[in-house]
């Protein structure tokens, strides 16, 4: 029945699409809390005011640019997007593999609207109109309106707490994921798993030659004490000519309900 099949793809979007949840190829997902911790109190700032500005710098600058942005973990996961940032457009095509599966799922984003090919949803060239506004707070399959950045680094720059400059070029500090729930497709349930680990996330960042972010890793925490892969994003092709276009008309379904309550909404 669709409906059964439909349900099975949801679970697998829900947990692999955009699921940075401490998982890989070779592994099985961790078991997340059902609460969200108690938070502690978040330690004084030590950052140096000088790297700071030169990552929140280089972070806003992906709003006035045309880029690509590939983010991967290890070899379970990866999200290849083209963005036309000022116009709000873009592309995006992600893999997630386990064992014995694997699911592509491409995305189109034409300001408000999204348009995705999902296997089991949508058929040969066919594009879905998906209504975000109906699925849970933090789904994301590729892109999202609003968020023109799938890995929204700018705001996970604004968790940091410590940041410092390494060399040229060169920044590390940590993350508070508990300020940036959603951010690099990484869920508010599994953030909770982490527990206190999740407001001390190490990470690296790199700019290029002209102040631009070139690569951001996050080093995240353990699951069920098991290590993971870390989350890596890159940003290359700056001022690309973006080749995304709205599909056409008869190409375009408007989401039934059973695909909306498969991927967790309503």
């Amino acid at each position: 029945m669709r409906t059964a099949r439909l349900t099975g793809l949801g679970l697998a979007v829900a947990t692999a699409a955009f699921a940075v949840t401490g998982c890989t190829a070779d592994s099985t997902p961790a078991t997340s809390a059902s609460k969200a911790p108690e938070a502690s109190a978040v330690p004084a700032s030590s950052a140096d005011p000088a790297a700071v500005k030169a990552l929140s710098d280089a972070a806003a600058t992906l709003g006035d640019s045309s880029f690509t942005m590939t983010m991967t973990q290890g070899s379970g996961f990866q999200l290849t997007a083209n963005i036309d940032a000022p116009h709000g457009n873009g592309d995006a095509e992600m893999t997630a593999k386990g064992t014995n599966t694997a699911l592509t799922v491409r995305t189109l984003l034409f300001g408000q609207d999204l348009y995705a090919q999902i296997p089991g949803v949508t058929q040969g060239a066919t594009w879905t109109h998906l209504d975000m506004t109906r699925l849970p707070d933090g789904s994301n399959v590729g892109l999202k309106p609003g968020q023109i950045d799938p890995a929204n680094t700018a705001e996970l720059i604004g968790s940091s707490t410590d940041v410092q400059r390494n060399g040229e070029g060169s920044y590390a500090g940590t993350l508070d994921l508990t300020r940036a729930a959603g951010m690099a497709g990484i869920s508010k349930v599994t953030i909770d798993g982490y527990g206190a680990d999740a407001q001390r996330v190490p990470f690296e960042a790199t700019l290029d030659q002209q102040n631009r972010l070139e690569t951001l890793t996050l080093r995240l925490p353990a699951a069920d004490q098991r290590e993971v892969q870390p989350l890596v994003v890159k940003y290359s092709d700056y001022g690309r000519t973006s080749t995304a276009q709205k599909p056409p008309a008869g190409q375009i379904t408007e989401a039934p309900a059973d695909v909306y309550q498969a991927l967790g909404g309503k």
